[in-house]
């Protein structure tokens, strides 16, 4: 049995997510939009869900807006989630996540509260003892107003020089300036890995290249997220691919990113190797898209979808 790891996720600029879906966006006119629900999110806030749902015991912290906190206390009390949010003047924000029929997700990610001199000290100050509570910390989506990319970056050194295996999850500035500190895992979308290497990655061999180029930057593992046509897990080991099976019913991409997440952090927490840990996080991730809310409500289905992962090794 493997030593229970004490995780937390760090979620900086939470949000209430809005999700909708609907055939398709037609800009500039008036579109009628089926409302999947609001919920209290940002991606360290999923990620802790899911691992919640598997029956893991972790802290989730962060910031959050004091203003319109009373919905996010509620789910960290109901998920029995350990709530370390510093609080700031200020209201947590809102963001519009539209899935439409046969595309891609549109977010519309508004401006939330700003994160003053002060409260960043403080933050920081608290979280050089972290080493003493946690083992892996997941450090999940974007930065708040307030924190510069130069400060993230020096953060996350800061948790990597306590001995913590840093899970960094991000996109654009936050995800160039935080690879930086070397995390121990990083896991980019295709989208975000095209972004950082500044070309377009058609072929799988193009993807490939280029998170090799991300290793070698001194980051031990690298996980790429493609959607429908799977994921990559590259590490000293090699590459490996999980190919999930095809998603009938796709109801709202929003939170497949995150689950997959949780599932390579549940599968490491577990003890697993890494094939193992890649078709579990492959098999929760497909699972995402088939439901309007993040988490693991149907444990037959992601038996089910677990059962028809294709795992394989890349030479």
């Amino acid at each position: 049995m493997a030593q229970q790891l004490r995780i937390a996720t760090v979620t900086l600029n939470p949000a209430f997510d809005l999700v909708g879906r609907l055939a398709r966006i037609e800009i500039g006119e008036v579109n009628t939009v089926e409302t999947l629900g609001i919920y209290p999110a940002g991606k360290g806030i999923n990620v802790a869900k899911v691992l919640a749902d598997l029956g893991v015991h972790l802290s989730v912290t962060g910031f959050l807006g004091e203003q319109n906190q009373g919905d996010f206390v509620q789910a960290f009390q109901k998920n029995g989630l350990d709530d370390q949010f510093y609080r700031i003047d200020g209201k947590t924000r809102i963001n519009v996540k539209i899935t439409e029929t046969e595309a891609d997700v549109t977010d519309l990610n508004f401006l939330g509260f700003e994160v003053c001199t002060n409260s960043w000290r403080k933050f920081t100050a608290l979280s050089q003892r972290w080493h003493t509570q946690f083992d892996l910390v997941a450090v999940c989506g974007s930065l708040p107003r307030g924190v510069t990319p130069e400060q993230f970056a020096d953060w996350l050194q800061s948790l990597k020089d306590q001995g913590l295996k840093v899970v960094l999850d991000s996109s654009n500035a936050a995800l160039t300036y935080g690879l930086k500190a070397q995390p121990w895992l990083v896991k980019p979308n295709r989208r975000e890995l095209e972004v950082w290497a500044g070309r377009p990655l058609e072929t799988l061999d193009e993807i490939i290249a280029a998170a090799q180029q991300l290793r070698e930057k001194g980051i031990e593992n690298v996980i790429v997220s493609m959607g429908e046509k799977g994921s990559l897990w590259l590490n000293s080991e090699g590459v490996l691919q999980a190919q999930p099976p095809r998603c009938e019913n796709v109801v709202s991409t929003v939170g497949a990113g995150d689950s997959m997440v949780a599932g390579l952090i549940y599968g490491l927490s577990q003890g697993w190797n890494k094939a193992n840990t890649l078709k579990f996080a492959s098999a929760i991730s497909a699972l995402a898209v088939s439901q309007s809310n993040v988490g693991v409500s149907d444990r037959a289905a992601l038996a089910h979808i677990l059962d028809h992962v294709q795992i394989k090794i890349i030479a």
